[in-house]
């Protein structure tokens, strides 16, 4: 490699991670102030979809670098089966306890739609800060300050609910170490996108769907 491409690399992982750490931002605009979810979450993305779209035009190989690739898909998926099926049965069962409307139909489009949403916030923590920070040539991270910090990042994007914070935290702590033994980014989405949802409906007993578009 030559040194332009090493400085135009390193430009790139600057820009990413900045641009996620923006969108983290935003988040508590759009979402927490405004109450826009709808609108960023559709804009975010939007963005980041094209993003990846012009990266793999100038790169083929920055997919598999990301972990958008089917290879150690089913070793990610089993290894996280366990947390998962407690995780929501834990959930489950908290919200009979509490007579949650465990039949409300709003759950079934949400559970179809969160995980592409949880894809994209795995994408944004460890395909491009995670992996970036891994890859920088001026500043040395080892991988347990990579994991603790991404942890940090991932819990504060959910303040101000302390349940949430906390239960982010302990996710995106199992998660990251998939993701750096696999380096698979589909199981995260897949499982991000179905714990959130139950997690959303049956213990914080938010309606996602009506969040996201009030009146229907």
């Amino acid at each position: 490699m030559t040194l332009k491409n090493i400085v135009n690399s390193d430009k790139d992982r600057y820009f990413e991670i900045l641009a996620v750490l923006l969108t983290g931002l935003l988040k508590f605009i759009f979402m927490d102030w405004l109450n826009l979810r709808a609108f960023y979450i559709g804009i975010t993305c939007l963005f980041w979809i094209i993003y990846v779209y012009k990266r793999y035009q100038s790169d083929h190989t920055i997919l598999k670098s990301w972990g958008f690739q089917k290879d150690n898909f089913r070793q990610s998926f089993f290894f996280l089966l366990p947390f998962a099926i407690i995780s929501c049965t834990v959930i489950v069962l908290y919200g009979f306890y509490n007579h949650v409307n465990i039949l409300n139909w709003h759950v079934i489009p949400i559970f179809l739609l969160y995980p592409v949403w949880g894809f994209i916030q795995q994408f944004m923590m460890l395909g491009l800060i995670a992996g970036n920070l891994k890859e920088l040539r001026h500043i040395t991270f080892k991988d347990y300050q990579i994991v603790v910090l991404i942890s940090l990042l991932f819990s504060l994007v959910h303040y101000p609910s302390v349940f949430l914070m906390i239960f982010t935290f302990f996710m995106e702590l199992i998660f990251i170490f998939t993701y750096f033994k696999w380096r698979n980014l589909w199981s995260l989405g897949l499982y991000h996108g179905v714990i959130a949802t139950l997690l959303l409906f049956y213990v914080l007993e938010r309606d996602l769907w009506l969040e996201l578009w009030p009146g229907y």
